[in-house]
């Protein structure tokens, strides 16, 4: 994502958290680090936006909701996406406003660097997580959702629930052998202890050496896909030439790419954002990621390091293919409350047949165009054998660290290399592909990843008060789970890379 300068004063709030990021980067507790994140967004400067008028701003959550992508057209007939679970792998999600509604977010488990502290388990320490959520389920207030809605921020799916599955840390520190057990979790637990995850926000990608017929992560997401889950995710940020990145290179999936939403609902002002990526079997659909304005998280890395990024004191303007995947999540959750019994196949075949095409934009960068819930409220539901695909699945029996591609976490500038996980246990991909879902009582490929078991906690008003919130001190980072040795594995502490632009696909934040 890019940043872009705010000529807002950010609340008070980040000034009191800031000092977390000090606090952390002072510890002497091993840290992971990665030396290219997933996450593909870009905080940017956001003088662009002056005073914000979210009815005037073509990158609010207003117009890109309400006239962009016609979800308030939705609103007015009564579905917001209520009793639609959408589960998010990121870095986890804070209780701001728009996000703090009792039960309005639900803990998976924790499965990143952070889970052992705990001051920061569940919580967003870099504040990717927490934009995501407010683009797909964001709400203020407890009035009716409807189109013309203003004063209150409203993500696409307001009624939509967040189940929140965190594996990435302040840093943005993560392997894919974390994003392909969350996956799994995911799975597993799609209607556990009152779950009813039906879409899957993956805003993230790598540089996958290996094609998706045999590519682990690839798999992963199609068990989600024939599961019932709607996966979700970004396409990347490299620009028009590039590969779009790993698992968007699964064909079963939605891959979306990022358009650049002008001042009408029309498409045929629209422009693709330069940073998509089209490359390889190219997007699905595509959907306004150019400038995108959501909730910030106080004192998370990107609002410590982006200040111009802040908007309005709240919010945090970004660009990326990741704004894009979560608006399209956003999206099918709409539609899934519409007709709670269409199938991801049918689904992706409405999306497809029912988009705008932006003018002089190719298939591979477009897919079949803008997204138009609009006319997809009005369309009947594909039968299942028109929507069927066909598609050769991958077997996930490939390489482990091919699926890494450049994305590596590093333990004392040494990169985790081979085919292990994250505790160096060995990974044996053909096995775990014939496996399937692979958790049993909090283990997952032999080792317990998780300091507390799931329990389906969820955030209540009083529990996650703004009150409570601002008044949280930060403690150091702390890994402890174990150590690696040998020539691949050695000493006790992280290097800080950070998330780069080439993993998590938000391209720029502001």
């Amino acid at each position: 994502m890019q940043f872009e300068k705010s000529r807002q004063r950010p609340l008070a709030i980040i000034a009191l958290l800031a000092s977390f990021l000090t606090l952390i980067a002072a510890s002497a507790s091993p840290n992971p680090a990665a030396v290219n994140g997933f996450l593909d967004s870009t905080w940017e400067n956001a003088s662009k936006v002056g005073n914000y008028e979210p009815k005037k701003y073509p990158g609010s959550l207003y117009w890109i909701g309400q006239e962009a992508v016609g979800a308030g057209e939705m609103w007015n007939d009564g579905w917001t996406g209520e009793g639609v679970d959408v589960a998010v792998i990121d870095t986890g999600v804070v209780p701001v406003a728009g996000l703090s509604g009792t039960g309005k977010v639900v803990f998976g488990p924790d499965l990143s660097f952070e889970s052992q502290s705990p001051t920061q388990i569940h919580l967003d320490t870099n504040g990717h997580g927490t934009h995501m959520a407010g683009i797909i389920a964001g709400r203020d207030g407890t009035s009716k959702v409807q189109k013309g809605t203003e004063k209150e921020f409203l993500g696409i799916a307001p009624g939509a629930r967040i189940v929140s599955v965190k594996v990435g840390n302040f840093e943005g520190a993560v392997d894919v052998s974390q994003v392909i057990a969350a996956i799994d979790w995911v799975v597993e637990n799609k209607n556990a202890n009152g779950l009813n995850i039906r879409v899957l926000n993956l805003s993230f990608g790598t540089l996958s050496n290996q094609p998706y017929l045999v590519d682990p992560l690839a798999h992963a997401v199609e068990r989600a896909w024939k599961a019932g889950i709607v996966v979700v995710v970004a396409a990347g940020n490299d620009g028009s030439s590039a590969m779009v990145r790993n698992p968007a290179t699964s064909p079963f999936v939605i891959a979306v790419g990022a358009s650049v939403p002008n001042s009408s609902y029309s498409a045929h002002d629209d422009k693709l954002a330069v940073f998509s990526n089209c490359g390889g079997r190219g997007v699905d659909v595509v959907a306004p990621g150019k400038s995108v304005v959501s909730l910030l998280a106080p004192g998370s890395k990107v609002a410590t390091d982006h200040p111009e990024s802040v908007v309005a004191g709240r919010f945090l303007i970004g660009s990326g293919t990741s704004q894009a995947a979560a608006v399209v999540s956003g999206a099918a959750a709409l539609i899934i409350d519409q007709r709670p019994g269409i199938t991801p196949d049918q689904l992706k075949k409405l999306l497809k047949s029912t988009a705008q095409s932006i003018p002089g934009v190719s298939t591979g960068c477009q897919g079949s165009g803008l997204i138009d819930l609009k006319k997809a409220r009005d369309t009947a539901t594909p039968s299942a054998l028109a929507s069927k695909q066909t598609f050769a699945a991958s077997t996930g029996a490939g390489s482990l660290d091919l699926a890494r591609g450049n994305v590596r976490v590093s333990l004392e500038g040494v990169d985790l290399i081979g085919e292990v996980d994250i505790f160096g246990n060995p990974y044996n991909s053909a096995a775990h592909a014939v496996l399937g879902t692979t958790w049993s009582g909090g283990q997952w490929n032999g080792t317990t990843w998780s300091g507390n078991a799931w329990t389906g906690t969820t955030w209540s008003g009083t529990t996650w008060s703004g009150i409570t919130w601002s008044g949280i001190t930060w403690s150091a980072n702390s890994w402890t789970g174990t150590t690696w040795s040998g020539t691949t594995w050695s000493g006790t502490t992280w290097s800080a890379w950070g998330w780069s632009s080439t993993g998590w696909l938000g391209r720029t934040w502001g």
